[in-house]
């Protein structure tokens, strides 16, 4: 039997100033306030390699931090160099996937990561499709 292969992006694209938007490969659509992935990066100048304790503090990040440049890692991964100059960090699928669950059934609170699929785009939205 075969295992079923894990979602990958099929787009990205800046959704606006503040949101990267990630379309994957299952059908699912996926809002990132930039600065919350800039806050999430686990490279080892963000996140202590041996304890995994936090090296970045969110507020060293500015509320108006941008992507650059986003490039493939690999076919697990993507890498964003920031406006702030930060370029070491990699996020892998699995990480942005769990970003966006964490976040899909709490959407409406500020700074919250959006599933905006079609199953999701009328409570994340009013009604109002992405």
């Amino acid at each position: 039997m075969t295992e079923a292969q894990p979602p990958v992006p099929v787009g990205i694209q800046q959704a606006g100033p503040a949101e990267l938007e990630i379309r994957w490969s299952d059908g699912l659509t996926s809002r990132y306030p930039v600065v919350l992935l800039r806050r999430s990066c686990r490279c080892a100048a963000c996140v202590d390699e041996w304890t995994g304790a936090p090296i970045l503090k969110p507020e060293q990040v500015s509320e108006d931090v941008r992507p650059v440049r986003v490039s493939p890692v690999g076919n697990y991964a993507i890498n964003i160099e920031w406006s702030d100059g930060h370029r070491s960090g990699i996020y892998t699928f699995e990480h942005l996937r769990e970003l966006s669950a964490g976040r899909a059934d709490d959407s409406a609170a500020a700074g919250d990561i959006r599933d905006t699929s079609p199953n999701n785009a009328e409570r994340d939205s009013g009604g109002e499709t992405h």
